[in-house]
């Protein structure tokens, strides 16, 4: 049995198909009213993709709005298939989805060392491993903590030591899926966005904690791109005069206070010892002198930087997620504190939303860049 092509014919029939995979299940009155389209103009559209299979009818319900009962329209999730690779400086995490990106099946591997064609070899493997048993992937996406202008090869990747590779044209050629190639946040930004918490919003921003700290930010329903994506501007934002210095030489910035490594490496110099961050979290849950009070100082910390983003660009909410995200909950007091301390007390109060950060959800981030480059192509003739 064929699978349905995404072959809605450009145009406003393509604009269709996208504000149903975005935003369906849609009755065909609420799909007029998103498009500014007449029912008969509707009817029109919506005619081959309901017969080419791009489009189904799903259960009926009532109209929100007229009260009326509807035959809402709905894409098919299991038509396409699409992986998604986040590389880290030691390991690929992978995932496959489906249309919407939901997560059907994960997979984890070691990098052998940084020789993009080592990392290429276990992409090629681990992709093969997630997708087993399924048909054949529409698309591959890769993330990874750097900056690719133009989708498909990597110009700067500090923690693979990596300048020029052309990565996206070396995995196509080897799996023989086409792939794309983002920046990590940005492609975890993208999954907010379409299918996440971030639905529906048309502004919105993300930071991400971890390894380093993260941002991106959704404007007017778009991604604000630039070419200075992926080179960590936001981890030098200072947070303070006093504090921790980044490898950078910069004094109490989001790095040096917010970072897994920054902040576990102050743990470890004030206690002579190595602790790593699980330690450290449960060092902070048992008020332990040293972990409580570097522990309050980065969520103070943190709610100056939520503060800052909020003030600066107004946006409807600020999404907190990345391996690192447990600060939050450790934290909170001291977050909100951090966030009153910078927020004008007659300021609308900021939506912060904590979302899970865990390496699945990151390779889920890329897997929704194949989505989108792959559903955005307007075809030929629209």
């Amino acid at each position: 049995m064929l699978r349905p092509n995404w072959s809605p014919a450009g145009g406003s029939t393509h604009h269709v198909a996208l504000e149903i995979l975005r935003h369906g299940p849609l009755s065909r009155s609420e799909l007029a009213r998103r498009l500014d389209l007449s029912q008969a103009s509707l009817t029109r559209l919506t005619r081959p993709l309901l017969a080419g299979g791009l489009l189904v009818e799903v259960a009926p319900r009532t109209d929100p709005v007229s009260g009326r009962p509807t035959q809402p329209l709905d894409v098919v999730p299991a038509s396409h298939h699409f992986l998604g690779v986040k590389l880290t400086g030691d390991a690929a995490h992978a995932v496959l989805t489906d249309l919407r990106g939901t997560v059907l099946a994960t997979g984890s591997a070691s990098l052998p060392g940084h020789d993009p064609r080592d990392v290429v070899e276990v992409i090629a493997a681990l992709t093969a491993q997630v997708g087993a048993g399924q048909p054949t992937a529409t698309g591959l996406g890769i993330s990874l903590g750097g900056h690719s202008p133009d989708g498909a090869s990597v110009t700067r990747a500090p923690f693979l030591d990596w300048h020029d590779v052309p990565l996206g044209d070396l995995v196509a050629a080897r799996t023989g899926i086409p792939t794309v190639v983002a920046n990590d946040v940005a492609a975890l930004t993208a999954a907010e966005h379409w299918f996440g918490v971030g639905k529906g919003l048309a502004n919105f921003a993300v930071i991400t904690l971890g390894a380093g700290v993260g941002y991106a930010l959704v404007v007017h329903d778009q991604l604000v791109n630039h070419s200075d994506m992926g080179i960590g501007l936001i981890g030098h934002y200072p947070l303070g005069a006093g504090g921790a210095l980044c490898d950078q030489g910069h004094r109490g910035c989001a790095t040096a206070a917010l970072t897994i490594g920054g902040l576990t490496a102050q743990a470890s110099a004030a206690l002579a010892r190595p602790v790593g961050w699980e330690e450290l979290l449960e060092l902070g849950a048992a008020d332990h002198p040293v972990a409580a009070r570097l522990l309050t100082d980065a969520g103070h910390g943190l709610g100056r930087l939520i503060a800052a983003v909020a003030n600066l660009t107004m946006v409807d909410r600020i999404v907190l997620t990345g391996e690192g995200v447990a600060l939050v909950g450790a934290t909170r007091a001291a977050v909100d504190e951090g966030i009153a301390a910078d927020r004008e007390p007659l300021a609308s109060k900021v939506d912060v939303v904590v979302s899970p950060g865990d390496f699945t959800r990151w390779a889920r981030g890329a897997a929704v860049v194949a989505i989108q480059d792959f559903a955005l192509q307007e075809p030929d003739g629209g």
